[in-house]
């Protein structure tokens, strides 16, 4: 060979051309060697689709349990029970994580179902003044009519809580004619709603709710709210409850208690930390599984081809080409098995979650990650086949045909 003349180099639609030469002259094979593949990319879609669906259902479940929802009460002492200011709502709401903020308050009165019962027997029962964006905080629900409204606000109206108003003996709220009525104190009140149960505050189930104005109008209620319930940001929920008592109170912040986060937080954190453990994982098992099967199929395939290759390394290929093509070839097997592996992942997670009611969740790099792992597992199974391929000789590669 003389000193000018250099081994031509494959452009890349010929190297693609020469590694496809395996997987069509060979289609059984190469399908059975990508569907290798494609059942282990599918495995990595489906435990990383199939865990993470579950963890959104079950994370749903733990934010309805209030995780991000903090609960103000005055500190009981012994003379009396410290009250929070007017304005101390207001002062809440300006907490920048704070998302939404609202208050009750008690009216210390009785509510009876009949003026011939006892003035003293409330059946357990307590009557609150309530702000109109209860419901929306505690994300409670209306089971019956309606509730207290700005148009109603400051007429003698009442929205029952589950409990009070299964003890004063109103399943329902009739749709047609009058509501019934309660007397509160020396005062008649409609019934215009029932809620359904709210296991965030099961104070709310017992108590007999009574728009601001109207409990400042008709009880003699002073302004001063007795529980504030806030909702915040979840990742800063410590945080805020952390300002929360000087904020509620200024002057005596230590006559402030407020509830810590739910339990049900820590568990939603931890188990964010499980399912991320399990996906690292069982992904690597499958990828392994994977790679293990392209690496033996092209192992296979370069003995089996000796020929092919004795062949044209005495028609002038040179080693980086054999290379070249063999590792093309894994690639494309990978990649091919690769494609098909997600769709049946995706296909799998989507029916698995169905089946369960639960959103269908593939976490955003899942796709990514599967295509460029068949990748790198095509590139890592092809290197030791590739370079076994190069390294035989013309005379070697035809007398072992």
């Amino acid at each position: 060979m003389r000193p000018d003349i250099r081994p031509v180099r494959l452009r890349p639609f010929d190297l693609l051309s020469l590694g496809t030469i395996g997987l069509r002259t060979r289609r059984v094979r190469a399908a059975l060697s990508a569907l290798g593949i494609s059942i282990g990319i599918a495995t990595m879609i489906m435990v990383t689709g199939i865990p993470a669906s579950s963890e959104r259902a079950l994370m749903d479940e733990l934010s309805a349990l209030g995780t991000n929802l903090l609960q103000a009460v005055p500190a009981p002492e012994r003379d009396e029970t410290p009250r929070f200011p007017r304005e101390a709502v207001a002062m809440v709401r300006r907490i920048g994580p704070v998302t939404a903020a609202t208050a009750v308050a008690n009216t210390h009165t009785v509510v009876r179902r009949s003026d011939l019962l006892d003035p003293k027997d409330g059946s357990g029962l307590s009557v609150l003044a309530s702000e109109l964006d209860l419901l929306d905080v505690l994300d409670a629900r209306v089971r019956s009519g309606r509730f207290l409204d700005r148009a109603g606000a400051s007429f003698p109206t009442v929205v029952l809580g589950a409990v009070a108003a299964t003890r004063l003996g109103f399943p329902t709220v009739p749709a047609d004619g009058p509501p019934p009525q309660v007397l509160i104190a020396n005062a008649w009140f409609s019934v215009i709603g029932i809620l359904s149960p709210t296991p965030l505050s099961p104070d709310v189930d017992r108590a007999v709710l009574v728009g601001w104005d109207s409990a400042r109008a008709e009880l003699g209620f002073d302004g001063h709210p007795t529980t504030i319930y806030v909702r915040a940001h979840e990742p800063a929920i410590e945080a805020v409850r952390a300002v929360l008592p000087a904020t509620v109170h200024p002057g005596q912040p230590s006559q402030v208690l407020v509830t810590r986060p739910s339990d049900a937080l820590a568990a939603k954190r931890a188990t964010q930390n499980t399912f991320a453990a399990l996906f690292v994982g069982l992904a690597l098992v499958a990828l392994l599984v994977g790679g293990i099967g392209v690496a033996n199929t092209m192992v296979i395939s370069v003995l089996e081809r000796r020929s092919e290759i004795g062949l044209r390394r005495a028609l002038g290929a040179n080693r980086g080409q054999i290379r070249g093509q063999f590792l093309t070839e894994s690639v494309l097997l990978s990649l091919l098995g690769g494609l098909a592996g997600t769709v049946l992942g995706l296909l799998g997670t989507a029916g698995y979650a169905i089946a369960h009611g639960w959103p269908v969740v593939v976490p955003g790099g899942a796709i990514p990650a599967a295509l460029g792992g068949a990748v790198l597992v095509g590139v890592i199974a092809g290197v030791y086949p590739s370079v076994r391929a190069a390294r035989m000789t013309p005379t070697a590669a035809l007398a072992g045909s």
